[in-house]
C-alpha cells in the first residue's frame, strides 16, 4: 500500500515525478520523506529532472551510468568509480540539480531513494 501525503510537496519545476515519471515511482510520501523506486533500463536515458532533497540510496541492482547536466556535460561517469557499489549497499547523496542519466551498462540500474525533506 502506497501512502502519499505530501504535506511538504516538491517545489522544483523539474522534479523527478513531474519530468521523469517513467523512471521514478513514489512508494511513500509524507511531510518528512519521499521514497522513490528508481529504474533505468540498459540503454535508456531519463529526461532532464532534479532531486531537491538529499537521500539515502539503497542499491537493488547496479549498472554503469553517466549523469549529464542539462547542457550535456558529464557530471558523473560510474565507470570511473574505484569500485562498483554492491547490491544491498547503502549510499548517501545530496540534492541533485537538473540532470539526466544514461544507463551505459548491461543491467537495470535500480535504486530505492529515501529523500529527506527536513
Amino acid at each position: 500500500m502506497n501512502v502519499i501525503d505530501p504535506a511538504r510537496p516538491a517545489t522544483h519545476a523539474l522534479d523527478a515525478m513531474i519530468e521523469a515519471p517513467d523512471h521514478h515511482a513514489v512508494l511513500l510520501e509524507n511531510g518528512k520523506v519521499r521514497v522513490l523506486d528508481t529504474r533505468v533500463e540498459p540503454g535508456q536515458r531519463t529526461p532532464v529532472h532534479a532531486h531537491e532533497w538529499p537521500a539515502a540510496l539503497y542499491v537493488l541492482s547496479w549498472s554503469d551510468f553517466v549523469r549529464y547536466d542539462m547542457h550535456g556535460n558529464v557530471l558523473v561517469d560510474s565507470r570511473t568509480f574505484p569500485a562498483r557499489p554492491a547490491v544491498g549497499s547503502a549510499l548517501w547523496g545530496g540534492p541533485i540539480g537538473p540532470h539526466h542519466v544514461e544507463n551505459v551498462g548491461s543491467e537495470v540500474l535500480h535504486i530505492l531513494a529515501v529523500e529527506i525533506k527536513e
